[in-house]
């Protein structure tokens, strides 16, 4: 009988913490689509993530190489965009250079939040000397303007588009890591993490159960304007020779090819010019939308 009861008792406890969480979701997702400015931008980066991952169903791989037409040729029925200066389809090169630059984005996103969450939440949660070596590093690393680190790295690692994402991802890490960082700091003297200690619980669970839960908004937020700037910054490296590599389409190069015909042709500059401000804009639009949502003195 008082098994049963306690076993009632723990089920209708479990359920208003469950209510709770989802009402919190809810108020979330509710304040993030009151945002129509967010709620735009989301739309537009879910258009250009499908075509970066259906590229090949929206146009073959294969007309971003071949010469299909003349150069230079105008927009029509059978080059939407028209061909580039050596007669290669403008479109399929836009719609494939969009998995590229997209993917760059992403990928460098998720190596940064990923390392810098780690470096983080050890130097916040421990301190002592491992917290003062890695800062002392960051703070090395800081002192150097974030373009020429990462054509330093470049210039040492190699040209391409792996070697610009490594350099990518060491150059963003330590704002990453700074800011994750001064988040746990903060957490970490709260009265539950407290509690959590004094009940035994080890450190491993107390980051991964307490610590990074309450730092996972600001991890959000920082991850979507962190697409926004990487996607930039890929393109402007690849723009300068240091990044993408031709024949290989994404943004940044294609400019990069098309500087000498902006009298002749602007629109080969035009188009991807526009592709990178539209992506870059609807990501940050995503991002404030996020940090909007996610603050509660704005959700009360």
């Amino acid at each position: 009988m008082f098994d049963l009861l306690f076993r009632f008792g723990k089920r209708r406890k479990d359920d208003v913490f469950s209510f709770k969480r989802n009402s919190r979701t809810r108020d979330i997702v509710r304040m993030f689509f009151k945002n129509k400015l967010a709620v735009v931008g989301l739309i537009v980066f879910i258009l250009v993530a499908l075509v970066a991952i259906f590229a090949d169903v929206i146009v073959d791989e294969q007309m971003c190489y071949d010469i299909t037409g003349s150069p230079l040729e105008k927009p029509s029925a059978q080059h939407l965009f028209g061909t580039d200066q050596i007669g290669r389809d403008y479109f399929a090169r836009i719609v494939h250079g969009a998995r590229v630059s997209v993917s760059v984005g992403v990928i460098v996103m998720v190596l940064s939040i990923f390392t810098g969450a780690v470096i983080g939440c050890t130097c916040g949660y421990f301190g002592g000397w491992v917290d003062n070596i890695i800062m002392r590093f960051f703070d090395i690393l800081n002192c150097i303007p974030g373009m020429l680190l990462t054509l330093v790295l470049v210039a040492i690692l190699g040209k391409g588009v792996e070697n610009i994402v490594y350099a990518l991802v060491i150059s963003f890490t330590p704002s990453m890591a700074r800011s994750v960082r001064a988040m746990v700091m903060n957490l970490s003297d709260m009265e539950y993490v407290r509690c959590a200690r004094s009940y035994g619980t080890n450190n491993a669970t107390i980051i991964i159960r307490h610590v990074l839960p309450n730092a996972l908004g600001m991890l959000i937020t920082t991850a979507a304007q962190s697409i926004a700037a990487t996607i930039l910054a890929a393109s402007g490296y690849s723009y300068l020779g240091f990044g993408v590599q031709a024949p290989t389409a994404e943004w940044g190069a294609m400019i990069a090819l098309s500087k000498t015909y902006m009298r002749s042709a602007p629109l080969l500059t035009i188009i991807p010019g526009l592709a990178i401000v539209i992506t870059a804009g609807a990501i940050n639009l995503v991002g404030d939308g996020l940090r909007d949502a996610l603050d509660p003195r704005l959700r009360n």
